[in-house]
């Protein structure tokens, strides 16, 4: 991916020459070309995968910038999403992903409809796999990850959201599965996910009405962690995952891989015994035995992830 100082070396070298091939060429053919170079150079990457710098290395921001369209989610959005999952997954160093927008009032307002309309029906059937595939990757990533939502989380982009760890919501947040409206349904994990996360009943309601839901709501019904003053959510996401980085990050793993495959078997019997596998990956660990001395020297621990 560009930086924007790449972006920018690239426009000027492209300016640059639009200048020399306007003064001579007469067709204005040099001049078209150079133009529509620039225009697409100087658009923001869509979805862009940064770490951040110490004292906060180690969390990652999987940033969405799209606004034209509201960060909607078409093809090219989702490879690029698909590609920074996959980086995450290959950095060892990474312990915590905020999925933020650059965008104001908006998360992420779902499918890209223009594209949409566009497909054939095996087209958009293939498109929902891809989407539904992406997500469960993403959710299956083992460091915790947080949704900063500030504005709409709508189908989609919501879905993108409830394959989330938390979700942060600023005040002005507005979260809702709209696909009945369209004579489908949410296609890429909502039906699934949704249930899971606030109970059967409630998630048939925002789904059968299409209804959306303020932050307060979300928070009442345990669809978002928190509801904070608009434009403050990433500072709250921030201040906890900061917090996620004190912790233990072996330990912090084996809690996710415990709780998430836990809550998909039918038996408290069968959750234990994943608890229990868990667990006995952790007692010959380097980090444990440091957290026993640290407690021991009443300081605090230094983990290396081993």
């Amino acid at each position: 991916m560009r930086s924007p100082r790449g972006l920018l070396a690239v426009s000027g070298y492209l300016a640059g020459r639009h200048a020399r091939a306007a003064s001579v060429s007469t067709t204005g053919h040099h001049s078209l070309f150079f133009a529509r170079a620039f225009q697409i150079l100087a658009q923001p990457e869509p979805v862009r995968l940064q770490e951040l710098s110490a004292p906060d290395s180690g969390i990652l921001e999987l940033r969405l910038e799209r606004p034209e369209v509201k960060n909607a989610i078409n093809w090219d959005v989702m490879r690029r999403l698909r590609s920074a999952i996959e980086k995450i997954q290959a950095d060892a160093t990474a312990k915590v992903v905020l999925v933020v927008s650059s965008v104001p009032g908006a998360f992420c307002a779902g499918a890209d409809l223009k594209e949409r309309k566009l497909m054939s029906s095996s087209e958009v059937g293939e498109y929902a796999r891809s989407l539904r595939s992406t997500f469960s990757s993403f959710e299956a990533l083992p460091i915790p990850t947080i949704a900063v939502i500030e504005g709409a989380a709508l189908g989609g982009g919501l879905e993108l959201a409830l394959s989330c760890d938390l979700r942060i919501c600023g005040e002005n947040a507005e979260l809702g599965l709209p696909e009945t409206g369209l004579a489908i349904i949410p296609g890429a994990g909502g039906t699934q996910r949704l249930p899971r996360i606030v109970g059967g009943s409630r998630a048939k309601e925002l789904i059968f009405t299409g209804r959306r839901c303020d932050a307060a709501e979300a928070v009442m019904m345990g669809l978002a962690n928190y509801c904070v003053p608009a434009g403050e959510a990433y500072q709250k996401a921030l201040d906890i995952a900061r917090e996620i980085m004190q912790k233990g990050p072996l330990g912090i793993r084996m809690a996710k891989k415990a709780i998430n495959q836990g809550t998909q078997v039918a038996d408290m019997s069968s959750a234990l015994a994943v608890e229990g596998e868990c667990y006995e990956q952790l007692l010959h660990t380097q980090d444990r035995l440091e957290a026993l001395a640290a407690f021991a020297e009443k300081r605090k621990p230094v983990y290396t992830g081993k």
